[in-house]
């Protein structure tokens, strides 16, 4: 029965089927069509696989692409970081390099006119040494053969000159008094007061030796090898690097005095770099904290990059403007802080994020043609502000004029995010500038905001640099050191003061009990 399925049957047929027949025709067509539908379902089945398949595929493949254009942005990041020079400087077209042309020729010609000036008259305080070049006999004339004599008159040139570093030993003498009329007294001239009591290096030494470190960011070690050149081998480097450990202790005032400073500030910088302890705790990965305004610069070494670390800052100091990086770790003090404000009445604190940051997000995107219209707003935006620096009211007509050219980036960049990968370099860059508009902004309104962060990120470029020279800490002694050198070094630097003047005249102020300063009172304080 089952072969004649395929057959036509016709009602006529049906009704020469016995009982038996017309059962067994019947459980023959369910059983096919049962069949028949199992393998529309089986076929439903393994369609709907290949198009879950297929949409899998086309999701693998475009992150695939997306990994691509990743892959291809930090490519250029390491090519632009290796090979090309460190400034953010942009490069004109030739078509517009004229001016500039100009420019060069006139600060070529002025560093000419520089150099041809006297080493007198570029240094007019540097002491001068007269050396007088004479013959060791009289000469004679060429033209009678008489002898001659010295006409009084000299034809002067002057040049600079230097000494290798001097090391001697000084021999303490402290006078015995006795009593010539009893003989029962003898007193002894009192012990001058030094960083370091009966320790067998002056205290002009163990400046020298901070200094040689925190200052011109030369290791210790070096510091002993050039001394043993200069004839004074074997200076053991382990103790000289005591005597930093306590000259820090003997200043300990002038650094928190720093903060105290800062803490005052209205405005306050604050940026954040890695830090190694090479032993001496588990944790070897710590951070050097800055934190500066104009005239005062403030460190901390700590063990952790958690925003709690700008949450004890924050929540001590005045300041209503904290300009910095996008770290999120900021982000967390300042809403504390405000929660804390909120409750006592307090101004709150203002995010001012780094335009330097957003700029520098472009530029890695260079390969795509569409970031060249955001890095020359950028430079139009910075050529505003350095225009405007030394006119206040100049100034702020110049950041208003920034406004539209920001809105420009804001509308432009929307537009684009639609037709680029969210991975690519100019995703990441124009959503950076999107999301943070607000704070990258901000600083128009008033004068007395900076548009970037780098006075703080110049601040941490000798802690950067000392790292790199002698790799890290080896004690938390050590990171306390670091942080107070670094503190008032750096502070010196922007007040303009020499760091070994400047520690000079602190120590013997401590010796002669008076008041400790900062670098930012030193133009105060009576040198004697």
């Amino acid at each position: 029965m089952e072969k004649n399925l395929f057959e036509k049957i016709t009602a006529n047929d049906l009704l020469k089927f016995n009982s038996k027949q017309l059962i067994e025709f019947f459980e023959n067509q369910k059983k096919y069509t049962e069949k028949i539908l199992n393998s529309h379902n089986e076929f439903i089945q393994k369609h709907n696989l290949i198009l879950e398949e297929r949409d899998s595929l086309k999701k693998h493949n475009k992150e695939l692409l997306d990994k691509i254009v990743e892959v291809e942005g930090q490519l250029v990041l390491l090519r632009r970081r290796i090979f090309r020079e460190k400034s953010e400087r942009i490069v004109k077209d030739k078509s517009t390099s004229e001016p500039s042309d100009n420019i060069k020729k006139n600060s070529s010609k002025k560093r000419a006119n520089e150099i041809k000036r006297l080493p007198s008259e570029r240094y007019p305080e540097a002491e001068i040494i007269e050396e007088h070049v004479e013959f060791k006999e009289l000469p004679i004339c060429n033209c009678c053969g008489s002898q001659m004599r010295d006409s009084g008159m000299t034809e002067d040139s002057e040049f600079l000159t230097t000494e290798p570093k001097d090391y001697y030993i000084i021999k303490q003498k402290r006078h015995k008094y006795r009593c010539t009329k009893c003989h029962g007294d003898i007193k002894t001239a009192p012990t001058p007061k030094k960083i370091i009591p009966s320790s067998v290096y002056s205290d002009e030494m163990i400046v020298d030796v901070a200094m040689t470190k925190y200052c011109d960011l030369i290791p210790i070690e070096r510091y002993s090898s050039i001394a043993g050149r200069e004839g004074f081998v074997d200076l053991p480097p382990n103790s000289l690097i005591g005597t930093t450990h306590k000259l820090a202790e003997y200043v300990e005032l002038a650094y928190n005095k720093v903060k105290e400073e800062i803490l005052s500030s209205n405005v306050l910088h604050a940026d954040e770099t890695p830090h190694r302890m090479l032993e001496g705790d588990e944790k070897k990965s710590w951070y050097l904290w800055g934190f500066s305004n104009k005239q005062s610069s403030y460190f901390e070494i700590r063990n952790t990059r958690s925003g709690d670390v700008a949450s004890e800052i924050l929540g001590k100091s005045k300041c209503e403007y904290l300009v910095s990086d996008i770290y999120s770790g900021y982000v967390k003090s300042t809403t504390e802080v405000n929660k804390q404000r909120e409750n006592k009445n307090i101004p709150l604190i203002k995010n001012i994020y780094c335009n330097a940051h957003s700029r520098r997000k472009f530029m890695e995107a260079e390969k795509f043609p569409e970031s060249k219209f955001f890095i020359e707003q950028y430079h139009e935006i910075y050529r505003l502000e350095s225009d405007g620096k030394k006119d206040p009211q100049l100034l702020q007509k110049n950041r208003n004029q920034m406004k539209a050219l920001f809105e420009d980036m804001k509308i432009i960049g929307k537009k684009l995010l639609q037709g680029v990968s969210a991975q690519s370099t100019l995703a990441i860059a124009i959503n950076y500038f999107l999301k943070n508009h607000e704070g990258l902004t901000r600083f128009i309104e008033n004068i007395e905001l900076p548009i970037d962060n780098n006075h703080q990120e110049r601040q941490l470029r000798s802690p950067v640099i000392g790292r790199k020279t002698w790799y890290g800490t080896h004690s938390k002694q050590g990171a306390k050191t670091a942080s107070i050198m670094f503190t008032l070094v750096e502070s010196c630097k922007l007040n303009g003061i020499n760091p070994r003047e400047y520690f000079s005249m602190l120590v013997k102020h401590i010796h002669a009990g008076k008041n400790v300063f900062t670098p930012k009172e030193f133009n105060n304080i009576d040198s004697g």
